[in-house]
């Protein structure tokens, strides 16, 4: 091997091995909660992972739920959607650090146009439910996704009725605009 390629594939092997030092930035106050690459802000409360502590989004997904499911052709919220959002108001206004996304989605029937103005629809109605509630609406933003995110790909109504929903996403840090 030439002395160029040497001494380049050893320059390689040292820079990679700098990459693995998880502690190179030091435990001062320039690494946000969490590390880097968590999705919190400087200064934000840190994300816990413990489905157990009620202030984390983990907690809000598993026990409070962050879906909503719809009827066919509807953005009309049902009962049990009434009550899942209620609980997801007062998790929200418990914990004033989170912010949300609400995605729409619709199942795969329809033209994407359709489904994404369904979707839109779908996200708004949450919306508007949660701020009726009290959530500022700077906290909440709306997104649609139409059918392009299915949870599931299918042909069958079962199948479909998982697909036509709203789900809030919980995000760390200030009001969103």
């Amino acid at each position: 091997m030439k002395l160029a390629t040497k001494a380049g594939a050893l320059s390689l092997l040292v820079a990679l091995g700098a990459c693995t030092d998880a502690g190179r930035f030091g435990a001062g106050g320039d690494v946000p909660p969490g590390g880097f690459g968590t999705g919190a802000p400087i200064g934000a409360p840190p994300v816990t992972a413990s489905p157990i502590d009620p202030s984390s989004p983990q907690y809000f997904n598993q026990t409070v739920g962050d879906r909503v499911l719809f009827a066919v052709d509807q953005s009309t919220i049902s009962e049990t959607g009434r009550q899942t959002l209620i609980g997801q108001a007062q998790w929200l206004m418990a914990n004033p650090a989170y912010t949300a996304i609400i995605e729409g989605h619709a199942d795969e029937q329809g033209t994407r146009e359709y489904n994404l103005a369904l979707g839109e629809r779908r996200a708004s109605a949450v919306r508007t439910f949660l701020v009726a509630q009290g959530v500022p609406a700077a906290r909440l933003r709306t997104v649609t996704y139409g059918k392009e995110r299915p949870i599931e790909v299918c042909s069958t109504e079962a199948c479909y009725a998982k697909n036509r929903r709203a789900v809030t996403v919980i995000a760390a840090g200030p009001a969103l605009s």
